[in-house]
């Protein structure tokens, strides 16, 4: 039984019904021995707590977009096949333009709280040697026949850590809330993809190569942006791809935007960090070494020369602004930094502030992105 569908759902709320009934009819009919008679009322109540527990945790789990399946909630995942040393450019010393093209099927999502259009794949990442799912959400302009000969700019969406990849769709409304602003013409038309970012059970990869662990950075923006260019009418420039994440996800898109100038041109940050070592499960705090690497304001610091994309940070005070503040700071043009205050009381580190950012989000990346 799927651990974010319906069947398991309605069990749930099954049990608490059943729980609850338990001791209003047979609180007073338990036969037996004093101390029988009170571990058996005992273990009712216990019966009542867990099962109104695990509903709440479900109803979290979905509304946020958390755990997507039994391994992930677990921590047993692995989608990790190889992990080899890919190089500093992550490409393993091979032209990802010479490979063979990765032309891969597409279905309706399985999913339908993801909304109306989203497609999904399971994709093997040749170079990364990961595998995982891939959702894709196509414009309205796409199937438009003035718009045959069109090649169309992309957005990378990341989720947080636990988070699913469904999360944007399912939980942020992406695809639903740009849909009408596409048609009007308010916002650029954007295939939306989002890659599985959960590789390695309950290990935060943040979004890094780490050699003998997972290849996560070449999954996200070399396998995956392949996949997407040979697979859909979509722009192969840099100019025309973006990165954008919450929380977690948000330090991977400064990260990856910082790293890769040529191959995205702008990255988004809502609720992000810097330095991962707050995060208990990142594998990239594991050392001094890793966390100096990986922290995108450093990165920013010791590029010789300074990457030319755009970023748009977001963040409360003491989640994500001050972070954002210190990268504008260091910010060399041609690099641009925005930075975007969350006001106190708008409901912090949650996917209601990010859901409902997502217009203002993608009216910038309008601005930034080519299209």
């Amino acid at each position: 039984m799927s651990l974010t569908g319906t069947p398991f759902f309605l069990t749930t709320i099954v049990l608490v019904v059943v729980a609850l009934a338990l001791p209003l009819t047979l609180w007073g009919k338990v036969g037996g021995p004093k101390l029988v008679r009170h571990v058996t009322r005992f273990f009712m109540l216990l019966f009542a707590q867990v099962t109104a527990v695990v509903m709440v945790f479900v109803v979290v789990n979905n509304a946020n977009g958390l755990f997507d399946t039994w391994a992930d909630l677990l921590g047993t995942g692995n989608h990790v096949s190889a992990a080899a040393d890919l190089g500093p450019d992550g490409t393993g010393g091979t032209s990802p333009d010479q490979q063979p093209k990765v032309a891969q099927k597409f279905k309706p999502a399985s999913d339908k709280r993801m909304g109306p259009g989203v497609q999904e794949t399971q994709l093997k990442g040749r170079i990364s040697g990961v595998e995982g799912e891939v959702y894709v959400w196509l414009p309205p302009q796409y199937d438009d026949p003035a718009y045959k000969n069109k090649t169309f700019p992309v957005v990378e969406v990341l989720p947080g850590f636990p988070g699913s990849a469904k999360a944007w769709f399912g939980t942020l409304n992406v695809n639903t809330q740009l849909n009408p602003m596409m048609e009007k013409g308010e916002v650029a038309p954007f295939i939306i993809v989002a890659p599985r970012t959960t590789l390695l059970g309950d290990v935060d990869t943040g979004c890094a190569n780490t050699t003998g662990k997972v290849n996560a950075d070449t999954w996200l923006s070399v396998d995956v942006r392949k996949m997407v260019v040979d697979t859909f009418r979509a722009t192969d420039k840099p100019d025309g791809w973006a990165v954008a994440g919450y929380s977690a996800g948000a330090h991977c898109a400064t990260k990856l935007a910082i790293a890769h100038p040529d191959r995205y041109r702008a990255g988004v940050s809502l609720s992000g960090y810097n330095d991962p070592v707050g995060e208990p499960a990142s594998l990239t705090a594991k050392t001094p070494e890793l966390r100096d690497a990986n922290n995108p304001l450093k990165m920013l610091q010791r590029a010789t020369t300074p990457p030319h994309v755009a970023l748009f940070l977001s963040g409360a005070e003491g989640d994500g602004y001050q972070g954002g503040v210190a990268i504008k700071e260091a910010a060399k043009a041609p690099t641009t930094v925005q930075v975007s205050m969350v006001p106190a009381g708008a409901g912090g580190h949650g996917t209601a502030v990010w859901k409902r950012q997502v217009p203002d989000v993608f009216r910038w990346l309008t601005k930034h992105v080519a299209h």
